[in-house]
């Protein structure tokens, strides 16, 4: 296997006013399979900070009082004491829209204000397209004795409420407001990673950049007189970058992104940067035996379109997607604009695949559904990318956005032949979970079962099956091990589409490239 095979040169990347490298050797890669996972590690590395350590931190929504652990203490206070023992602290929070529209924008404004009151830095950022957002969720923390502790978090998960949820899916008891069917502690679903080994100068990299973006946070002159008068410092105080830690495992890391093409463009992307869609292109052209892939939205026709002409292609390509049940928006207009591009996603898809295309969602033990907030995908078990980013036009071309894509030096040597283990152990973790088949408890046989991309189709194709009887037989008898439902196809009526059409085309899944790409269709 060649590593440019599988991953973007620096070319291919599209932007060559970054100082991204196109990839970095010597890494160690760890996903963290649900947020209590990586709450928990989260906490132990931050009480490790000492003086001169730096903590650096992006996130989409950050709540302060989230705990990191069930006895605290919360995301602002561990942050709060590493500032105190003389840790640098430095946070890029985006300002978000109002927080009637169920975003977060009183919420990141206090965490900011957390962080400043104790001697760090945090710029409320709006430095992105309009009705945008900075989407991306990572923490890089680098030590001033001991570079080989060094570490960057990086995925879907946000240092706020209903994250911390684990395994039994039984919901964060600090619970983000959701539709009432995810009940009063909705259950969450969720991957992030942690990154040891030179990978980790590239992620602070990418906060770099950010930071000393030149462009005013805000434009807005009275959003500007509140930070001020809210201590909110906006002068850009940032230690220069180190030099990258040493080699720790056996991973090439490849840090993939989306920048908007704004009017007035970035200095690190004057055009926007569309790697996370070049790269998906790329590994989806090597595809020949299964693509597993977990998304919180998987909307839009441009986007899935690379995805549909792999399963035209390759006849023995099988597709396994796993999405949430309802939409995180339910109101009148919104709840419908949030099916539309997934309804016509799901239409491409099996016109192309037939029954090799499988989606479901997940439930918990006591019949939940389970909110789909993972962005993984694994393509035949030797590239695996974990991030921030959706399947859709708005994480492909108009959010900011960052993801890892790795592939193993080692080979799996399990049957059939040709998987890398990084990848194949992800899939694997992630189907046993679905399947109630725990990881440490698989017996070897049927491990090596799920190894092969057929019998895995298949296992995920009975088990949804049991459990879809189980329920439309009145939920009679023991209830079948596993969590997979069948995905509904969803239905919109006519009025609907018409009146949240231009909702969905303007504002829920906005195009965020450049004319004369939007002409051709192509990233």
């Amino acid at each position: 296997m060649r590593i440019q095979d599988w991953f973007l040169t620096g070319e291919e990347r599209g932007n060559r006013a970054t100082r991204l490298p196109a990839w970095s050797e010597g890494n160690d890669v760890r996903p963290l399979i649900h947020g209590a996972t990586y709450f928990a590690e989260l906490k132990t590395q931050l009480e490790q900070l000492d003086k001169d350590d730096l903590l650096l931190f992006a996130d989409w929504r950050g709540d302060p009082d989230e705990r990191l652990a069930p006895d605290g203490p919360s995301v602002g206070t561990a942050m709060a004491q590493a500032a105190r023992r003389g840790a640098l602290v430095r946070g890029l929070i985006w300002r978000s829209h109002l927080d009637l529209l169920r975003f977060s924008s009183a919420e990141n404004r206090h965490l900011g204000q957390d962080i400043e009151d104790t001697g760090g830095q945090a710029l409320l950022d709006t430095r992105t397209a309009v009705g945008g957002s900075h989407h991306q969720k990572f923490v890089v923390l680098r030590h001033d004795r001991g570079p080989e502790r060094d570490v960057a978090f990086l995925g879907g998960i946000d240092l706020c409420h209903s994250r911390r949820d684990d395994a039994a899916h039984d919901g964060d008891p600090q619970p983000a407001p959701m539709p009432e069917v995810y009940g009063p502690r909705p259950p969450w679903h969720d991957v992030q990673v942690a990154i040891r080994g030179p990978a980790v100068a590239e992620v602070e990299q990418v906060f770099c950049e950010r930071w000393e973006d030149p462009a005013p946070e805000t434009r807005d002159p009275l959003r500007r007189l509140r930070d001020h008068l809210g201590r909110l410092d906006d002068t850009p105080d940032l230690p220069r970058p180190g030099p990258p830690p040493p080699a720790a495992g056996h991973h090439y890391v490849q840090l993939l992104r989306t920048y908007p093409a704004r009017r007035h463009g970035y200095p690190f992307a004057p055009d926007g940067e569309r790697s996370i869609a070049h790269a998906y292109h790329k590994a989806l052209a090597r595809a020949r035996s299964l693509i597993y892939l977990e998304d919180q939205y998987l909307w839009s026709t441009d986007v899935i379109e690379p995805f549909a002409r792999a399963l035209e292609r390759e006849p023995e390509l099988r597709m396994i997607v796993i999405v949430p049940r309802h939409p995180d928006q339910d109101g009148w207009l919104a709840g419908p604009a949030s099916l539309i591009g997934r309804a016509d996603a799901l239409r491409r898809l099996r016109a192309a695949g037939g029954d090799r295309v499988a989606i479901y969602d997940l439930e918990n033990h006591r019949g939940t559904p389970v909110y789909v907030h993972a962005k993984v995908c694994v393509v035949d078990d030797v590239w695996a990318t974990i991030g921030s980013d959706n399947v859709n036009l708005r994480s492909w071309t108009y959010d900011s956005e960052l993801s890892c894509a790795v592939l193993d030096e080692r080979e799996d040597p399990r049957p059939p032949a040709g998987a890398l283990r990084f990848a194949r152990d992800l899939r694997l973790s992630l189907m046993s979970e679905h399947l109630d088949l725990p990881p440490e408890d698989l017996p070897a046989e049927q491990q090596d079962e799920l190894c092969d991309p057929v019998a895995a189709f298949d296992a995920f194709a009975r088990s949804a099956a049991a459990l879809e009887a189980w329920h439309e037989g009145g939920r009679e008898g023991p209830r079948p091990p596993g969590r997979l439902r069948p995905h509904p196809a969803p239905h919109l009526s006519q009025a609907q589409k018409l009146m949240a059409l231009p909702l969905y085309r303007f504002a829920v899944d906005p195009d965020g490239r450049p004319p004369a790409l939007r002409r051709s269709q192509d990233f």
